[in-house]
């Protein structure tokens, strides 16, 4: 994935969005610092619909009984 300045993705935003709709995603930095990405609208839509983790393990097929039972022991004491 490229880095671009913003200032020059101003200038070259019609090449940038080309280059996306490619599949080559861009990162904009400002000061140095990754501010935006710019990607195309396939990899937008696929990254979108990825499912949470909790609706991942809901269908995971787990019932009651599957996992160990969890230790109830208390933590040890720590001097920090």
């Amino acid at each position: 994935m490229r880095q671009v300045q913003l200032r020059d993705a101003k200038a070259r935003l019609s090449a940038l969005v080309d280059g996306a709709a490619e599949g080559e995603a861009s990162i904009i930095t400002r000061h140095g610092k990754p501010r935006a990405v710019i990607l195309g609208i396939d990899e937008w839509n696929r990254l979108r619909n990825v499912p949470s983790f909790g609706r991942l393990l809901l269908a995971s097929g787990l019932e009651d009984g599957d996992l160990p039972p969890r230790d109830s022991t208390p933590p040890r004491d720590a001097a920090l």
